[in-house]
């Protein structure tokens, strides 16, 4: 697996974890036994420090779809691809798109791949001028 791919996966995990316990990500990373490569360290705190930004941009463009309705790793991996999409510029769209659906699928429903990428999609459309090719 790529380095980065494992390091979005890792992301996703503290992302994760720090909606399931409160606290910060400073107390989560204090509390493991081995910290986390620094490229996840990196996302999950940008999405850490941007969440009020991501969570409105999600509320935006979620259609039919309460955020806080959302399946939590849905929600996980959503905050992290518009972080990628939002704050992340020199990371690809494509790619952002592509590794958030392969993130869905694996860990999350059956349509999550599908929901995630329609999402992503839609946010890509607005905060990045290049056409969306996920």
């Amino acid at each position: 697996m790529r380095p980065r791919r494992l390091a979005r996966e890792r992301a996703l995990e503290l992302c994760y974890e720090l909606e399931q316990r409160p606290g910060s990500l400073d107390a989560l990373l204090a509390d493991l036994p081995v910290a986390p490569e620094e490229y996840s360290v990196a996302l999950a705190r940008g999405v850490e420090e941007h969440q009020e930004e991501i969570d409105a941009l999600l509320r935006r463009y979620s259609e039919h779809w309460a955020l806080e309705r959302m399946p939590v790793v849905d929600r996980a991996i959503l905050r992290l691809g518009s972080y990628e999409l939002v704050f992340e510029p020199d990371t690809p769209t494509g790619v952002v798109i592509s590794e958030a659906v392969e993130l869905a699928k694996e860990y999350s429903t059956k349509d999550s791949g599908r929901f995630v990428n329609g999402m992503l999609g839609r946010i890509a459309a607005e905060v990045r001028s290049a056409p969306v090719t996920p």
